[in-house]
This record gives structure tokens, sequence and C-alpha cells, in this order.
């Protein structure tokens, strides 16, 4: 669904700090470091949205209270409780009563207001303050259909991030995953998709086969994921919107973990054949497949770099599972995890500048990333519980994956659910499905025509 979008007089751009937590900048107004671990959550008041009759004031009040849970669940943000506001939303149609804000210890505030035009489309408009400095930060407005209001919320959430942090925010964004149910010996497994926040969940395949490792295209319209057709396991497409759905290639042998290139114009796979299982590249186009390496050792995983010039993949050659980038062409093969342990699922950022990874070493499997040559390994998330399968989200700030446990006192069985951790180790946070769930993909952020 599209939204249009207007620029609201006073806005101030967007700048980046080198101070930690909140700060001050030379133009006197406020934003948040987030390079560093640990940071106190900022004190934001964010008012329920003003509305032009009754309808308008409920979903308005619907719209901040999604903008309000966005931010907290970043970790960055302290929401203020709305019953707490002295300032009602019908007041502050103009400039707040700054005064008031402050006596709540609210560094930020957001207004705003929903109105339904004759033409049918839903009006929202949202403004930022810096409450001591007394001015706007920045302010939208937004035109849509009244269905698309969660949208909206999420949009607004990504300024308020953008402004306040100088980063791109990742809220208005979607999570496609497998579900998961059943006994451990006989999983159903099948494509789901949801957005961020886990609203808006829906299932996109029926479970009669097995389906593995869901990737979005760039363009967010499409998945690649992997399929046991008739006990055959191939690389299909599926377009979200359509539903329909595509063997990207009948190869001998078995064929798995397939990603998009960044241009969309081509998926990187594993395939395996006499039990070997090398990296190629195809051309959707032409649907012409190239080799790029020739090891006996087991070659998978690959992970194009966001410039689509280089590759990282998994492999044992070296006698253990470690991790190796090369160029596009297959060219300059080379080794760049030396730490203890075994590494694998390596992903990279869509900031080009780290690596994530999942790491086993000791009975005890990690979540962490690195950079591009291998150097600054830091371990993000640590558990004696299986996890696995990190996945970023859009602004390279936020990392998903999923944990595998048992499902009951006694170990028996099992249960995998989705966690999300930022970049900093801290803020891990389970995020709801209606379902066990494991391989997430977050999306890329969708353009305002969709």
């Amino acid at each position: 669904m599209a939204v249009c979008l207007l620029l609201l007089s006073g806005a101030a751009r967007a700048q980046t700090t080198a101070n930690d937590g909140a700060a001050r900048g030379d133009d006197g107004l406020l934003r948040i470091d987030i390079t560093r671990g640990n940071v106190q959550p900022l004190p934001i008041a964010i008012s329920d949205f003003d509305g032009s009759d009754s309808t308008a004031r409920q979903r308005g009040a619907n719209i901040a209270a999604v903008v309000r849970a966005d931010l907290e669940r970043s970790g960055l943000f302290a929401p203020l409780d709305p019953k707490a506001h002295i300032q009602q939303p019908q007041e502050m149609r103009g400039s707040p009563n700054f005064r008031d804000w402050r006596v709540l210890n609210a560094v930020a505030l957001v207004t705003g207001q929903t109105e339904l035009q004759g033409d049918g489309r839903l009006r929202t408009e949202f403004r930022l303050w810096d409450v001591l400095a007394e001015k706007q930060l920045t302010g939208l407005a937004f035109f849509t259909t009244p269905e698309n209001w969660r949208r909206v919320a999420h949009l607004i959430a990504d300024a308020i991030y953008e402004r306040l942090t100088g980063e791109e925010g990742y809220f208005d964004t979607r999570i496609v995953y497998v579900a998961e149910s059943g006994p451990a010996t006989q999983r159903v497994k099948r494509l789901a998709i949801m957005d961020q926040d886990g609203e808006n969940h829906r299932f996109l395949t029926d479970g009669k086969f097995l389906v593995l490792t869901p990737r979005f295209s760039p363009t967010r319209q499409e998945i690649t994921y992997l399929s046991y057709f008739g006990d055959r396991p191939r690389v299909y497409l599926f377009n979200i919107d359509t539903g329909r759905q595509e063997l990207v290639g009948d190869f001998p042998g078995m064929t798995f973990a397939p990603r998009f290139s960044p241009d969309g114009n081509s998926v990187v796979m594993s395939m395996a054949s006499d039990g070997n299982s090398e990296v190629y590249t195809m051309d959707l186009r032409t649907r012409q497949k190239r080799r790029l390496t020739y090891d006996p050792g087991i070659d998978t995983s690959p992970s194009y770099s966001p410039d689509g010039q280089q590759i990282t993949f998994n492999s044992d050659r070296s006698g253990g599972k470690q991790i190796y980038v090369m160029n596009i062409d297959g060219s300059d093969q080379r080794r760049i995890s030396f730490g203890d342990g075994l590494y694998s699922t390596p992903v990279w950022s869509p900031r080009g500048d780290l690596i994530a990874f999942t790491k086993e070493k000791g009975g005890q499997f990690h979540i962490g990333v690195m950079r591009t040559d291998g150097s600054g390994e830091r371990l993000l998330s640590s558990s004696r519980n299986v996890q696995e399968a990190p996945t970023w989200a859009p602004n390279g700030r936020v990392l998903m994956y999923y944990r595998e446990s048992p499902s009951d006192a006694s170990g028996r069985g099992k249960s995998a659910r989705l966690w999300s951790i930022d970049l900093t180790g801290f803020n891990e946070r389970q995020a709801v499905t209606p379902i066990d769930a494991s391989d997430p993909a977050w999306s890329p952020p969708a353009p305002l025509s969709q």
C-alpha cells in the first residue's frame, strides 16, 4: 500500500555524535550515540495523536501506541507512561508547553494528529520536539488508506529513530521464517511472514513439503528458499504478493542455502554431489550457473557483500568449520576466522563492515560478529542451547536468530524461538510468534510506493 510523504516546516537535519548516551552537539540539538554498549535509554514522551473525530482520535491513540512499542523495543528509548502526561493531545496543536514535559523529565516529545480526508485517505502528521531546547527537530505528514495505519506508525518510529541516532530505522520491515510444529521426529515446517513487531502474521505455505532457509530478495517481494518436494531438496522462488512458486533450477544432487545477490539478478547457493558440497551462483535471467569453489571440503552457507563484489562462506577444508571470503568470480579464497571453536552461517552486514556468524565451542553456542578481515571478533549472545542462523536488520545494528531448547524440564522434545540482540550485545529479546520458529530472514525496508 502506497504512502505519500510531506515534510513539515521547522525540521532540523539528523546528525551523529561522538559522545556516550544522549548528548548535544554544536547546534545544541539532541541526539543519541549508539556506538557504545549499554546506552541509557532516552526518556521520551509520545502523546496520543489528536483526531478530528472520535474514530480519528482512537486511530491516533493506536498509532502512538505502536510508535512507543517500536522505540521501547530498540532499547534506546524509555517512553513515559501516557497516564502521567500533563498536557492532553488536543492542547498541543500548536507548540507544546515545554515546562509540563520537563517536570516529567522528558528529554524529547512526540505530538501528532490524524484526520480522514475528503478523498478517503488518512492524513497523519507528527512532530518531534527537543524539550530542553524548546525546538522542533523534525516533522512529517503521511497520506495513505486508513487500513494502512500500522505501517504509518512504523514509518514515524523510523523517522524518530533516524533523527535521534543518525542511523536508519528498521521498524517498517518484515520477517520471514520457518514456522515449526509437531513432534521432534515429524516436524511440519512451513514458510511464515510477519511485520518486525509480530503483527500481520500469515503462513505462506501449507506444510505439505518441508521448507528451509528462506531469504528475501532486495525488492522484498520475493523469497528464495529450499523445499523438499518429492523428498528432493531444490531451490525455489516465492512471490509474496501473488503466491506464485517457481523452481530456480533442477540440478543433479542436493541444492541448499540460497541467497540473492544485492541487485536481485542472481542467487548464490551450495550444491552437493557425490558427498562434496561446493558454492555456485546462478543468473536468474539466463538460468546459467557458475561453480566458484573447487575443494574436497564442504563449502556452504554463502552470503554476498552488500556491494556484490565478494562472498563469505563456510568451509571445513582446514579440518574444522571456518569462515572464508572470496571474490565474486571465486578468486582469492582466504580464511578469516582463527579463534577457538567451529564457525558457521556467516552473513555479511548490510553496512559492509561486519560479518555475523554462529560459533560452537565447549558445548556453548554463540552468535557473534567480526570485521571482514576476521579481526575484532565479538560474541554477542551465548547459550548452552543451540542458537544459529543470524540475520541482519537492514540498518546493520540489530541481529535476529533462533534458539532451540528442550520443550520440557526433563529435556524431552524441543522448542525453537526467535531472538534479537543489538550490535553492542545488549537488549536481547524474544520475538513473539504463534508457534515455534527458526531460520529467520529480515527484509530490506520497503519504498513508500509499496
